[in-house]
């Protein structure tokens, strides 16, 4: 294995809190009690109410499996690109139900369709780095 460079180390770290924050904001949204929901605008209220199971399943693959991802590069393992393989999975499932099935482009307006844009963005950049990572032996 061949000693991977500075900026792959800090980009590990960095891709680790991002997705920390997303666990993060994964576990209060799982928190959130009726009385909560009720507090929100209409528009968010009516995602709540669409949103299928499946898509909440699927958006704790897509940061459980980013945080572990970033977990496995910094052990230096090659999990790390079928773990992002899996977040990434997560991400479009949980748009798909977003943005397809509930039209929360709609309801929830031009902020979170370009914060769900960057969500896919990082999960596809930690996939191509995952594979970089393989193939210039920094990760076995």
């Amino acid at each position: 294995m061949e000693k991977s460079p500075v900026w792959f180390k800090i980009t590990a770290v960095v891709a680790l809190l991002w997705n920390l924050l997303g666990c993060l904001a994964f576990a209060g949204d799982l928190m959130l009690t009726a009385d909560d929901v009720a507090k929100l605008p209409e528009a968010h209220q009516a995602m709540y109410a669409a949103r299928p199971g499946w898509s909440v399943v699927a958006t704790a693959v897509a940061v459980v499996g980013g945080a572990l991802g970033c977990i496995a590069l910094l052990i230096k393992s090659k999990w790390a690109y079928a773990l992002f393989a899996l977040s990434l999975i997560g991400i479009l499932v949980q748009d798909y139900a977003m943005f397809v099935l509930i039209d929360g482009a709609a309801l929830a307006g031009s902020v979170a369709v370009i914060l769900q844009g960057i969500v896919l963005l990082v999960g596809v950049l930690l996939v191509l780095l995952s594979r970089r990572a393989i193939a210039r032996n920094w990760i076995a």
